[in-house]
């Protein structure tokens, strides 16, 4: 009767871990979905390897756009944009230009 006991209390844990565990990857897979929604230029569609204002590397891909000096300029946010506008020739060195 012990060894049943100790059986059944160790087969409800493991289904509790399991759970648990799948819970965890399904908010994790939810999270991706999430930012691949709003990643709308990736970072060969860009000429920078940096988000010129926050810094972001272009491999997490980019939501908007500016043509500047014949380039195209990726950001992570319209924000980012608007604060890259406001002085573009002064902030196009943090960019990090592909060559």
């Amino acid at each position: 009767m012990k060894n049943i006991l100790i059986l059944i209390t160790a087969l409800f844990i493991g289904m509790l871990v399991s759970c648990s565990n799948r819970s965890n990857k399904n908010k994790i897979e939810t999270a991706a979905a999430t930012h691949a929604d709003t990643v709308k230029f990736t970072a060969n569609m860009v000429d920078n390897k940096r988000d010129p204002s926050c810094g972001m590397p272009a491999s997490a891909g980019f939501e908007d756009t500016v043509h500047y000096k014949n380039k195209v300029i990726g950001f992570c946010s319209k924000e980012c944009k608007d604060e890259f506008l406001k002085n573009p020739a002064k902030n196009i060195t943090a960019a990090d230009l592909k060559p």
